[in-house]
């Protein structure tokens, strides 16, 4: 058993020192139950900082905490935990779980990459490719988990060549590892399923200011910008970082046909899970379209989801056999804990919104002579750097209120604000324990740190651009 880390030692205890020390603090402009909030958040900060307990036991505190300190009911606390929003996100993923039981997700990868073509450059394109448009559906850690062993296979045709492990080789390794991650990283922006911080926008919005961003909305946004940024995260790496021109090798497009040749042909169970996948992506984009031709029927982003998620369940395969496409059995691989993270920072925000937090930090910006853009730029990149030592969804459910308030306070559209602040937290490029995606491709041992954080750091000042520009323009063209 690996002994346990002295900062999660630290941490275990901090947090509970920093939310006594923030109890005792009185401050004139916000009320005893909002200091008590702030306190709250200090001790959740630390453990989500330190990951002292799982952070999504650190997202039930709220459940014992607002109720202890008669900050709200626990019916009112409780009810953030199973808001329609964590739903949506169930119902994500389910279809997520239904593709990976089939193998549908590495049948999809490698026909990407097989039509992409077999010079170096153009497979480290189709590696990208494949792992964004998979991480628009499933999760970033699946979308990698699935890439990694198939670019692995491809390095060791490299490998045992004539020539051995020439640099050529190992740029090539190192931009398609990288490649891999960061469209991971990058492909979750698109949708709202795609990665955990727009959901916890999304259920912000909704539960607190009744804005409703559709699914098609979303995809207006964010499907452009995560394009843009996996196609300068390819020209960044292998026409700056890692060229490998002159590279040549005639036995990857063989060993792509093999792979697809050993998953065979499509299997009716993988057939009726791409008819219910389409049938919900459909619904998800033209849901604005059907509530206008059937007014009264009322569809939401939610009820779509656990439509599909419905399916899945009770869309017999071979109903003589009582053989259907997912078992309730399948769902111990589901990211449960998510689901209450989310529902722990829904109850954050709402904390922060009832005693009052938001109209104070919306008041204090508004006496402010602060420049909106220069305030805009600074959240990004805060949001940005941080997200690159704490979970992107515990960063977004706390920031978020703030920034709301900040957004009031500034007299503009909170959207302009919060979508880019949201987007910079899928933006962490530079560190191996930003996220999972960058995890798995550093344990692959063919990429350093100090590699990572080159070309890392680089990709993120353009990320901080492009966010900007979003804010300046791409945003007010939208809403």
């Amino acid at each position: 058993m690996t002994p346990h880390p002295l900062s999660k030692k630290v941490g275990l205890f901090l947090g509970p020192i920093i939310f006594i020390c923030l109890q005792s603090i009185t401050f004139e402009s916000i009320s005893e139950h909002a200091c008590t909030v702030i306190a709250i958040a200090g001790w959740m900060i630390c453990w989500w900082i330190t990951e002292a307990v799982s952070i999504s036991v650190t997202a039930l505190l709220p459940l014992l905490l607002f109720p202890l300190f008669k900050i709200m009911p626990i019916a009112d606390v409780g009810a953030n935990y199973g808001s329609p929003i964590i739903f949506l996100f169930f119902g994500g993923f389910v279809l997520a779980l239904a593709l990976e039981k089939v193998n549908l997700h590495k049948r999809i990868a490698l026909t990407i990459i097989k039509k992409t073509g077999s010079t170096p450059n153009r497979v480290i394109l189709g590696f990208m490719i494949a792992t964004g448009f998979m991480s628009m559906w499933i999760s970033n850690t699946a979308s990698t988990v699935v890439m990694l062993p198939i670019a692995l296979s491809v390095i060791k045709l490299l490998i045992n060549d004539e020539d051995g492990f020439t640099k050529q080789d190992k740029n090539f390794a190192l931009s398609v590892m990288l490649g891999i991650a960061f469209s991971a990283n990058a492909g979750g922006i698109a949708t709202v399923i795609g990665t955990p911080p727009n959901s916890v926008l999304i259920g912000l919005l909704e539960n607190e200011y009744h804005i409703e961003i559709s699914f098609l909305k979303w995809m207006i946004i964010g499907l452009p910008f995560s394009i843009i940024l996996i196609g300068i995260i390819y020209l960044v790496i292998v026409k700056w970082f890692f060229p490998c021109e002159g590279l040549v090798f005639n036995t990857e497009k063989h060993f792509i046909d093999n792979e697809l040749k050993k998953l065979g042909k499509a299997s009716p169970k993988e057939k009726q899970v791409l008819i219910i996948f389409g049938i919900t992506v459909f619904l998800w984009i033209f849901r604005t379209v059907i509530n206008n031709l059937i007014p009264n029927l009322e569809l939401s982003d939610t009820m779509i989801s656990m439509f599909g998620a419905l399916m899945l369940f009770t869309v017999p395969h071979n109903l003589k056999q009582g053989d259907f496409i997912l078992e309730w059995s399948d769902t111990q691989k589901l990211a449960w804990g998510i689901l209450i993270l989310f529902g722990g920072g829904l109850a954050l925000a709402k904390g922060m919104s009832a005693t009052g937090i938001v109209d104070v930090v919306a008041s204090e910006i508004a006496t402010s002579n602060i420049s909106i853009l220069l305030m805009a730029s600074l959240l990004i990149i805060l949001m940005l750097f941080m997200t690159e030592l704490m979970s992107n969804v515990a960063l977004t459910a706390v920031l978020a209120p703030v920034v709301a308030g900040i957004a009031i306070g500034l007299d503009i559209p909170m959207l302009y604000l919060l979508i880019p602040v949201t987007i910079a937290s899928s933006c962490a490029f530079m560190l191996p324990m930003a996220t999972p995606p960058n995890a798995i491709v550093f344990a692959s041992g063919y990429i350093k740190v100090s590699e990572m954080a080159r070309v890392g750091f680089v990709l993120n000042l353009i990320s901080v651009i492009l966010l900007i520009l979003l804010f300046k323009i791409g945003l007010p063209l939208v809403f």
